[in-house]
């Protein structure tokens, strides 16, 4: 009996490939892209930031102003996919396009990494792994954490991997295991112990199945079967010791407020009435599906969920400096738990329902999606208006508004679209993620003092007057402390209110929607 699957009489007769697979499978790749490559940015929290680092990389040799202002620090950092694949898509493609098909392409790993595992565990293609394309755009995804979701998809196709190989000789899996494990480091660290988590609960249910049919094996087999699972996860030992990310090995804690909101971010987007109806009508089909025996989860699937629920509620909530470690771990179960799932209804009118289903919520979801992103872009282009403004070469420093206005939802876009100014204007911007340990982008010691290298929060309006209204011989570590001589531009966040804010230390530029643009005073002076 092939290890993948559960035993045969526990199954409905194989359903053959319908024919509409492939045009529902095209249909839905289409339609998530739509969103991505209907704007320019994709108004995904983090991600303008990483694709101005992402020009850096690119542009640094040939561009004397960033040159005057970053640097790259290559270094063995579990974050780093993003840094080696959009600079070479870039010698092709605009930074923009380069930074959309990276989006693109982190969709299409999960949910090809969905149907390589259901196909590994059943033997079988079937139209069940199409409900990966419900979870693309959750709020995992609208954080913009592009490098750990990628890694999501390479440790679903890393897993298929195992599993197929299960009757190959142990070595020819180790070697296989290491090769993901290596990838998956430099995607993100946490995705090693996702890849972990699925590796041990199915190693855990082969072993189990052995000894029920009578099979125990030999001792020696035990041993080689457990030196091929666990010493393709060896290296991360070495590479994390002469990685500059174990300096920041202490900064963790855990909180229990908030789990209940990893679980939302499963489904989360802009809209709670319509997420939570979202969510509704899939949990509910879910449990119509498994009560009428159209589904059912394989052992190991329930294997992952009960190790999930004990991680989950065990993880930190920020681990290593990674912010929402824990809430990015329901993700994950749920693109696992997919390609666990037999879908056993052979009969066609079946696959149609499932079909419809998926096509109507999956739609409505992007449509959702897409009419937002059609909002932000207008925010984004008055942004990106704003930035035209600015001259080539000048020091941007980012701040919040004394009392934020808007929602979370459209406020997240705007936190680091200031590093436009990165692409467009070649600026320094205080926000630039140069965290040693995080990034290997690092900024020139002269101006090092003028940037953010801990992920806090921007100063407020009211921090920034009273900073400059504080003794200039007084020592500080706040970057922004000394914000009139050193930053030439200061853009506000969060703020409605027209009036200038502080008309004697700063002249308003650009008012636009959600922020304002003001050039500092003295910097005039000076020039």
């Amino acid at each position: 009996m092939n290890p993948g699957l559960v035993r045969t009489e526990t199954l409905a007769p194989p359903i053959s490939t319908s024919r509409l697979l492939m045009p529902v499978l095209l249909t839905l790749t289409l339609a998530a892209m739509v969103p991505v490559f209907s704007v320019q940015v994709p108004p995904l929290a983090d991600y303008i930031n990483h694709l101005a680092r992402m020009y850096v990389l690119t542009n640094l040799d040939n561009d004397p102003l960033l040159a005057k202002f970053y640097g790259v620090q290559w270094a063995v950092i579990p974050n780093l996919v993003m840094d080696l694949i959009v600079p070479v898509i870039a010698k092709h493609l605009n930074i923009y396009l380069a930074g959309q098909t990276f989006v693109v392409l982190v969709m299409a790993v999960q949910v090809s990494g969905c149907f390589a595992l259901h196909y590994a565990i059943y033997r079988r293609w079937s139209a069940w792994p199409l409900v990966g394309f419900l979870f693309l755009y959750n709020n995992i995804m609208l954080f913009g954490f592009m490098n750990y979701l990628f890694g999501l998809g390479v440790a679903l196709w890393g897993l298929a991997a195992w599993v197929m190989l299960r009757e190959k000789p142990a070595a020819v899996r180790a070697l296989v295991s290491v090769a993901t494990v290596l990838i998956l480091f430099f995607c993100h660290l946490f995705d090693v112990g996702v890849y972990g988590m699925g590796l041990l609960c199915y190693e855990g249910w082969h072993l189990r199945q052995k000894c029920l049919n009578g099979r125990k094996p030999p001792r020696n087999t035990v041993i080689t079967e457990a030196l091929a699972f666990g010493l393709p996860f060896l290296p991360v030992l070495p590479l994390m010791l002469v990685s500059p990310t174990m300096g920041l090995a202490t900064d963790n804690y855990w909180e229990s407020t908030g789990k209940l909101d990893g679980l939302y971010y499963i489904f989360q987007n802009y809209s709670d009435l319509f997420d939570l109806s979202v969510a509704a009508l899939i949990i509910g089909g879910t449990i119509w599906a498994a009560r009428t025996r159209m589904i059912a989860l394989h052992p190991v699937g329930w294997y992952l969920l009960a190790l999930g629920v004990v991680v989950f509620m065990a993880m930190p909530r920020e681990f290593f400096s990674s912010w929402v470690a824990d809430q990015r771990l329901p993700i994950a179960l749920v693109f696992l738990l997919i390609g666990f799932v037999d879908f056993r209804d052979s009969n066609r009118w079946g696959r149609y329902f499932l079909y419809v289903f998926i096509l109507g919520i999956a739609c409505a979801r992007f449509t959702s999606v897409f009419l937002v992103w059609q909002q932000l872009d207008r925010t984004y282009t008055d942004f990106r208006l704003s930035v035209g403004m600015i001259e080539q070469g000048s020091t941007v420093l980012v701040a919040n508004a004394d009392e934020p206005s808007g929602s979370d939802a459209f406020n997240a876009p705007l936190t680091h679209a200031a590093c436009m100014a990165m692409l467009e204007r070649s600026s320094l911007v205080s926000t630039a993620f140069s965290v040693p340990g995080k990034q290997v982008l690092s900024v020139k010691a002269k101006y090092r003092d003028r940037v953010d290298t801990a992920d806090g929060d921007p100063p407020t309006v009211s921090q920034l007057v009273a900073a400059a209204n504080q003794d200039r011989s007084a020592a500080s570590d706040r970057y922004w402390n000394h914000w009139t001589e050193q930053f030439d531009y200061v853009y506000v966040l969060y703020t409605d209110n027209p009036a200038n804010l502080a008309p004697e230390l700063m002249k308003l530029v650009y008012q636009g929607p959600h922020f304002q643009l003001y050039r500092v005073n003295q910097a005039s002076e000076e020039e």
